[in-house]
């Protein structure tokens, strides 16, 4: 019978297995190695891609503002410019509501005692009134010839009226009126005197009142 020794064979096999084991092992750290490199670089390149971005967008804003700096740089200036301006515009207006707003005044006097007119008033107003105190709403009715105005004075939109009229209802009438109206407010009336006329030997009512006036 011939004997064969394999125990050298499978100690050679046994080597090889075991080198081959280790390869493998060394090529799968490897390759996760390589994997984790790969996902490094990839996530610093997304990383560099977003700085880039931001700091391009940081570049913009700061461009935006250099341009709102200069254009706000004379805002003082201009603010001053357009506050003289606004001066000039209240200047001129006061200046034209001073040369035409004694005369609107006067024309609404006239309209006040003039028979079958009245004050300027807003309709919805009256007939409010109308319905409320009836008392207050002027008489269509009334003579205007009864009460006449002696002296006229404004001075900072305030007007002193003095006049006589035949009697204290007149006086009243005619407060009602220039109450109503509105170009006049804050009407006062003043005490008022009774004295006889020296040509007609009338009874008469003196009276004198105060009002503010708008225009």
């Amino acid at each position: 019978m011939i004997r064969i020794n394999l125990l050298p064979q499978k100690r050679e096999a046994a080597r090889r297995a075991a080198v081959e084991g280790g390869q493998t092992w060394m090529l799968a750290v490897l390759g996760a190695v390589l994997v984790e490199i790969i996902v490094l670089v990839l996530f610093h390149t997304s990383k560099q891609d977003e700085l880039k971005e931001a700091n391009l967008h940081n570049q913009k804003v700061r461009a935006q503002i250099e341009e709102i700096k200069q254009q706000i740089a004379n805002h003082d200036e201009i603010k001053a410019q357009l506050k003289e301006l606004r001066d000039r515009e209240e200047a001129i207006a006061k200046l034209q509501a001073a040369r035409t707003g004694p005369t609107a005044t006067l024309l609404e006097l006239s309209r006040v005692l003039t028979a079958g007119r009245g004050p300027t008033t807003d309709r919805d107003r009256l007939q409010q009134l109308k319905r409320d105190n009836p008392s207050a709403v002027p008489n269509p009715s009334w003579d205007s010839r009864r009460l006449w105005l002696t002296s006229y004075q404004e001075a900072d939109r305030v007007v002193k009226l003095g006049g006589q009229a035949r009697d204290g209802e007149d006086v009243s009438e005619f407060l009602r009126r220039l109450t109503l109206s509105d170009f006049f407010y804050d009407v006062k009336l003043l005490p008022a005197t009774k004295s006889v006329d020296t040509q007609t030997k009338l009874e008469l009512v003196k009276f004198e009142l105060s009002a503010k006036v708008r225009y």
